[in-house]
């Protein structure tokens, strides 16, 4: 069976609210990296982040890569909170994965997280809880 390589970057990751998703789908856990300094991260009502690409002042985020069935990829998608999608997502060493991002109109509704560097950090932080 064919297989795709998955970068995520929120509650798929291991332990947390959505990894069963991946789990059901007989996905299987890679390693963790960080994206290229070309992404901004926004949380999504303290629910969920949305990472954007962006042309200038973005930064390196801390996601997962995971080995998933390639017919598993659109029900992950499907049970992804609504604005999230895929798309292409550059990686620490240059190499290009299929990857979890946010719709810019999402984002636009969010508060903007980038500055943690990642979701497990932020949902570590005092912030958390605090209205994002």
């Amino acid at each position: 069976m064919k297989t795709v390589h998955l970068a995520v970057n929120g509650t798929l990751m291991r332990g947390l609210e959505l990894n069963g998703n991946l789990l059901k789908a007989e996905a299987r856990f890679l390693y963790e990296t960080t994206t290229s300094p070309n992404y901004r991260l926004w949380t999504i009502n303290d629910r969920h982040p949305a990472m954007l690409r962006v042309h200038s002042g973005g930064f390196a985020i801390a996601l997962e890569v995971w080995e998933v069935p390639a017919p598993a990829l659109a029900t992950i998608l499907l049970e992804e909170p609504l604005g999230l999608c895929i798309g292409r997502v550059t990686l620490a060493n240059g190499e290009a994965v299929l990857g979890v991002l946010g719709e810019p109109a999402l984002c636009e509704t969010g508060r903007e997280i980038t500055q943690w560097g990642g979701w497990r950090a932020y949902i570590a932080s005092p912030e958390y809880g605090n209205g994002g």
